[in-house]
Parts: structure tokens; sequence; C-alpha cells
């Protein structure tokens, strides 16, 4: 669930030299994804326009905003605002887009989970690599890049008075972002070219998205049977 919204792009960063163009794409492509979910859960729990915007914006930029706090540096979007914008235009439009179908449709052919496993990936390794730019080790490094890939999304349900998503479902959203940042924090030892550095972890966490949905992978749950009351203790018994 998780937008990074990582900082602008510069000539010296290794990061957009790799990806070039597909970044930016791959960036707003996950703000509207993260949006519209953020969007569609305020309208099931028949919240006003500001509880739209609020869910709506929360997930689209709540993830980069804790790695921004955590790393202690400024926060990008209140210098940058593009990602908050973004979010906002498509948090209100989306339930009008919605009940014309529109938003179904691109549920249908999967637009949506598509959008959202490619700009998380996105996000964990830009957090990642954000993190060791500020001289995070390379354990905070990869918590930090898991954080601003999930966190929004986090937030958005706690918001929403409901346990986070990533937390109970068992797919695999939060332990493949997880996996994609520790790659990318072992092939920083190795040898290999920038853009596999940068593409394999984002390939990997996006395929193993993609897969768990298809598949139905999960992790394994915890669950434990409901207490027996003892005899005279129940209800009727009041």
């Amino acid at each position: 669930m998780l937008v990074d919204g990582v900082a602008q792009a510069t000539s010296d960063d290794p990061l957009a030299a790799s990806l070039g163009i597909v970044q930016p794409i791959l960036e707003y492509a996950g703000t509207i994804a993260f949006a519209v979910s953020g969007a569609l859960l305020a309208a099931r729990k028949r919240m006003d326009l500001v509880g739209v915007l609020v869910l709506g914006c929360i997930v689209a930029v709540g993830g980069g905003t804790a790695r921004d706090v955590l790393l202690q540096q400024p926060v990008f979007w209140v210098t940058s605002p593009t990602f908050v914008l973004v979010a906002a235009v498509v948090a209100v439009a989306t339930l009008p887009l919605h009940r014309r179908g529109i938003i179904q449709f691109g549920q249908r052919f999967n637009l949506m989970s598509i959008s959202d496993a490619a700009g998380m990936a996105l996000f964990v390794i830009t957090g990642t690599n954000v993190a060791l730019q500020a001289d995070a080790s390379h354990v905070a490094a990869v918590l930090v890049g898991v954080i601003a890939g999930v966190g929004g999304g986090m937030i958005r349900d706690v918001l929403a008075m409901e346990i986070p998503d990533v937390l109970r479902n068992g797919q695999f959203y939060a332990s493949a972002a997880f996996i994609g940042a520790v790659l990318y924090v072992l092939l920083l030892e190795l040898p290999v070219s920038p853009l596999a550095l940068f593409w394999l972890p984002i390939l990997v966490i996006f395929a193993i998205r993609i897969f768990s949905l298809r598949r139905g992978w999960a992790v394994p749950t915890a669950s434990l049977p409901e207490p027996r009351q003892p005899p005279g203790t129940g209800p009727a018994n009041l």
C-alpha cells in the first residue's frame, strides 16, 4: 500500500540516471493507484469529502513522509507538492469515476494492482537509496525502504480504524518490499552495473507481488481458536 515521492532527479543521482524517464512514470502511476485505494476506503467508511482527500493523499505521501522524518531531512512534498496535488485530484475524481464504472474497468484488467505493485517497488528502492545517501546503515536503510513503500497504506488503514492490510491478509506485500530492499543492499557489494543494481530489485519486488496476487501466494498467518466459555457464563445465563 505506499508513495515514496523521492527527491527530484539530478544529474549526479545514480538512481535517476539508471531509471531515466521510467522513474517519474512509475511514481505517478503508483501515486494514482494509491490515491484511488484511499478514496475508495474513505467511501466505504462513509467519510465526507475531507476524509476522501485525507485518505487519498496520506496513502500517496505517507511513506515518503515517514522516510524523511526518520532520516531527519526536509519532507519532500513541502518543497515539491506535485504528488500531493495529483493525489488530491485523483481522490476527488475517484468517486464520480467509480459511479460511471471506469474504476471497475481498470480493476477488471488489474491495472490498479499492476500500478500499485510497480509504484511500490520503485518507492522501496528509492527509499532505500535515499537512506543510504543519508549515511544510514544497511539494516536501517532496508527498514526505511520498506516503510517508504508500505507506510502510507498503513497510516491510511489506521485512520480508517482498520488493521493495516499489509499485516493481516498474508499476501506478499511488505515481505516483497523487504526482499527487494535486502537484494538491493546485497547487490551494492557486488560488481554489477548500475542498471542491474536498480532494475533487478525493482523487478523482483514487482514479480513477487504480481505472482502472489495471481497464484494466491501468501505468508503464514497466525490464528488461535476462540476460547471456550465456562459452563453457566454465556449470555443466556446472565
